[in-house]
């Protein structure tokens, strides 16, 4: 048995993740719908344990969405582990501050005003540009 996830268990986890939180369930909530216990969904959201097919079929419902979702962005011919660069993007896109930030951004209507907010972020994050 291999020590680390299947990096297709880690995607699917996270796509489950991304989800939930994007429709504002908890771990709790969830693991109700599903009739789980909020550690099997701690599990299936970190790779850790496998999803059914039928579980995972059920899963699809209880997030309203369809089983593709939790596959969307992985290649049939690439398996490879996700990057630091994607596991950062999605840690923070499935926080809820990043919920929130994100949501708040693309409510902003002007363009040049969101690249000027992008633009501040990068010079906060590197102070030696300021």
């Amino acid at each position: 048995m291999a020590d680390s996830p299947h990096p297709v268990d880690v995607h699917v986890g996270r796509q489950i993740r991304l989800r939930r939180k994007a429709i504002g369930l908890t771990q709790h909530a969830i693991a109700e719908r599903l009739g789980l216990t909020f550690q099997q969904v701690q599990k299936y959201e970190r790779g850790h344990n496998r999803v059914s097919a039928s579980k995972l079929f059920e899963i699809a419902n209880a997030l309203q969405t369809d089983v593709g979702y939790f596959f969307q962005g992985m290649s049939s011919h690439n398996s490879a582990p996700p990057t630091h660069e994607d596991r950062a993007i999605a840690e923070f896109a499935s926080s809820d501050f990043g919920r929130e930030l994100i949501l708040a951004l693309n409510g902003v209507p002007a363009r040049n005003v969101r690249r000027g907010m992008l633009a501040l972020a990068k010079a906060l994050a590197d102070p030696s540009d300021l």
